[in-house]
C-alpha cells in the first residue's frame, strides 16, 4: 500500500501510556479465550469480567519503538483514507458522515461500552462512536498468517464499517433483537452484522483505489488472507480442535473473504445486504 506522505487523520486520540501488560487467564485456557475474542469487532462487554491473572512490564527497544511509531502513522493515514471515502459516499446518499475518533491504547482502555483489555482486539463502540486499537494486534495478525500493511488496513476499515452501520441505523436494529431471542439465534444476526462490516471494508478498498491509487499488487490478497485468518471456523479449529457453528459470531473464513471481495469488486453499498443472503 502506497501510504507514506499521505494525509494523516486528526481524529486519533493517543492513550498509550502505561506499559503494564495484562495477561488474560492462565495457561492454555487463557490462550483459547484470547484467541477466540481477540479479532475484529468483538463485543467489549464480553471481556469486561475476564480475570487478570498477572502483569508484566513491556519495555520496547529503540527498534520496536520506531516500528510502533510507524504503525501509529500508518493508522492515521488509513483512517484519513476512510474519512475521504465515506464522506464522499455519504454525500452521494444525501447524508452527512460523522467521522469517528480512533483511540490508540496499551493493555487496557475505558470506553462507553465498558472496560476492555487488549484481548478484546480492535473494536468499535457505538456508545461513543469510537474505534479502539492496541497496536500489539499487528503482531498477532502476523502470527495468524496475515502480515502486511493492507491486512492491517482491512482491520481498521472493518471497524470503521461498524461505524457506518451505526450511522445508518443498522446496528441499533440488530441490538434491539437481542432481548427477543436466545444466544444461538442472536449469534446468527451478529454474524450477518460482521459480514456486512467486511463488505463495507471491501467497498472502502474499491473507492480508495479509485480515488487515491494507493493499492499495490498483492494488497487485496493480504486483506483476503486476513479475512481468512479470523474466520470463526478457523479460530475454533485452532483453539478447540473442532468447530461449533452455533457459536459463530463473525462468520466463517469463506464468508468473510466472500463479502470483502464482493464489496471490493462492486463498490456498490446496495449489494451489501448480508441479512437476506444465504452466503
Amino acid at each position: 500500500m502506497r501510504w507514506q506522505g499521505n494525509r494523516e487523520s486528526e481524529n486519533v486520540e493517543d492513550r498509550r501510556g502505561s506499559r503494564g501488560g495484562l495477561v488474560v487467564g492462565g495457561g492454555i485456557g487463557g490462550i483459547v479465550i484470547a484467541l477466540l475474542i481477540y479479532f475484529l469487532g468483538g463485543d467489549p462487554s464480553q471481556v469486561m469480567n475476564m480475570q487478570q491473572a498477572g502483569a508484566e512490564s513491556r519495555q520496547l527497544t529503540p527498534e520496536q519503538q520506531a516500528a510502533e511509531e510507524r504503525n501509529v502513522q500508518f493508522v492515521k493515514v488509513v483512517l484519513a483514507e476512510t474519512e475521504d471515502v465515506w464522506n464522499k459516499l455519504f454525500t452521494d446518499m444525501n447524508k452527512q458522515y460523522k467521522e469517528p475518533k480512533l483511540v490508540l491504547f496499551t493493555d487496557m482502555v475505558q470506553s462507553a461500552c465498558g472496560n476492555a483489555s487488549s484481548a478484546s482486539g480492535p473494536f468499535y463502540c457505538p456508545g461513543d462512536q469510537q474505534v479502539y486499537i492496541d497496536l500489539s494486534f499487528y503482531n498477532e495478525m502476523k502470527k495468524l498468517g496475515a502480515p502486511g500493511d493492507f491486512a492491517m488496513a482491512y482491520v481498521i476499515a472493518h471497524e470503521v464499517g461498524h461505524h457506518v452501520q451505526n450511522l445508518l441505523g443498522i446496528s441499533e436494529k440488530v441490538q434491539r433483537m437481542r432481548s427477543q431471542m436466545n444466544e444461538t439465534e442472536y449469534n446468527k444476526y451478529s454474524v450477518k452484522l460482521e459480514l456486512q462490516a467486511d463488505f463495507l471494508a471491501g467497498v472502502w478498498a474499491h473507492y480508495t483505489e479509485k480515488m487515491k491509487n494507493v493499492i499495490e499488487p498483492g494488497d487485496i490478497e493480504q486483506a483476503l488472507a486476513a479475512a481468512n485468518a479470523v474466520g470463526d471456523d478457523r479460530l475454533q479449529k485452532q483453539s478447540r480442535g473442532y468447530v461449533v457453528p452455533d457459536a459463530f459470531t463473525h462468520g466463517t473464513s469463506a464468508q468473510r473473504m466472500y463479502w470483502f471481495k464482493k464489496g471490493y469488486e462492486t463498490g456498490d453499498i446496495r449489494q451489501g445486504d448480508t441479512f437476506n443472503s444465504n452466503q
